[in-house]
């Protein structure tokens, strides 16, 4: 009797023996067609910031699905893509040279570095130091270059996905609700938690990023910084990268530009950028960004790092709705097979004042 107490059910053996041949079957996917990974995240990223555009079209409109489609295809180009598209094309056309791009960059940061010496007689950054910094810009540059030069093969792809899963959307979601072994309640929390990091990521963080670099760009050609347009999409991309955000471009900038001995334009351009540029990056944050989901500063610095170092440019969007869809997961996995009682973060909101941003997969 005691044997047999002690012996794996036949239930547990073949639920372990199913699980492992579905993780095996799941890596053979993933490692075959993981070229496709960015597309795939980027049409669902795109379809969930439509979906309820297409369902008002489909069933309220009765809307063709696939004009349906074409129309919201059309416009998330329009209004998502091409603006982080042409920021980042800018800076592959401007950085594309990278010995030419690295020995103007050694330039810029020994000026900056010799003006701070000989005024303060602080070595802000040793021989060492300086070096690391030259070598890591490189490299990271070099990287995130290289990782963005297949951007519209990216794009194209990711739209030939996006047009079947807006063409048929119920049945898209039919499916994921059916095959997520999850509790119903589970699965409309993760419906609704995506949906928050989703428009907070693919629709906040840019709307934030391009805002700071268009107010910034205003300001470097008022105040004659050199490269303006350049500085403009860094300013952009820097602006994601939280706490120290679009400072880590301007101030350098500031600092060269005081060196360079335009001392007047220079401390113009730390005043304006400090003030209108700090302004337009919190005013943002705390309407816009609030508004959408609160994440985590660290969610989004290892988000940037991972996606970068993955998808390219691209990553900048994706890394931290990545961070986040983990942690999620781990949640909705303690609240799935826990017994303790649901943490209050996980349990769903009963407030059905606005049904179109209730996102329920079960159909």
């Amino acid at each position: 009797m005691a044997n047999k107490e002690k012996q794996i059910s036949n239930v547990a053996i073949k639920q372990v023996s199913l699980l492992a041949i579905i993780l095996v079957l799941a890596g053979l996917i993933c490692f075959n067609l993981a070229l496709f990974i960015p597309s795939v995240l980027g049409a669902i990223t795109i379809y969930v910031v439509c979906r309820k555009y297409n369902f008002y079209l489909q069933e309220v409109k009765k809307w063709k699905p696939w004009l349906s489609s074409l129309v919201l295809m059309f416009a998330s180009l329009i209004i998502l893509i091409l603006p982080i598209y042409f920021i980042g094309d800018l800076l592959i056309d401007k950085l594309g040279n990278a010995q030419a791009y690295m020995a103007k960059f050694n330039v810029f940061l020994d000026k900056i570095h010799s003006y701070i010496y000989s005024k303060t007689n602080f070595d802000i950054l040793s021989k060492e130091n300086m070096d690391k910094v030259k070598s890591s810009a490189g490299r990271i540059s070099t990287s995130a270059l290289s990782g963005t030069f297949n951007t519209l093969t990216v794009i194209m792809s990711m739209y030939f996905i996006l047009y079947f899963l807006l063409e048929k959307p119920r049945f898209f979601e039919r499916i994921l609700s059916s095959s997520a072994p999850l509790k119903r309640a589970n699965i409309s929390l993760i419906g609704d938690k995506m949906r928050k990091l989703i428009m907070a990521n693919a629709i906040g963080i840019p709307v934030v990023a391009i805002g700071q670099g268009i107010v910034a760009l205003i300001g470097y050609f008022i105040f004659g910084a050199p490269s303006p347009v350049l500085l403009f999409a860094l300013t952009a991309a820097g602006s994601m990268i939280p706490v120290v955000g679009a400072a880590i471009v301007y101030i350098p900038v500031c600092v060269f530009m005081i060196a360079e001995g335009d001392t007047g334009h220079g401390i113009g351009l730390a005043i304006y950028c400090l003030v209108v540029v700090g302004l337009t990056d919190n005013l943002l944050r705390f309407t816009l960004l609030k508004k959408l989901e609160d994440i985590h500063p660290l969610n989004t610095v290892f988000g940037i790092i991972m996606g970068m170092n993955l998808f390219g440019f691209m990553g900048l969007i994706f890394g931290p709705i990545l961070i986040s869809l983990t942690l999620l997961l781990i949640q909705v996995y303690r609240n799935e097979f826990s017994d303790e009682d649901t943490p209050p973060e996980l349990k769903l909101s009963n407030n059905n004042e606005d049904p179109d941003n209730k996102v329920d997969l079960i159909i």
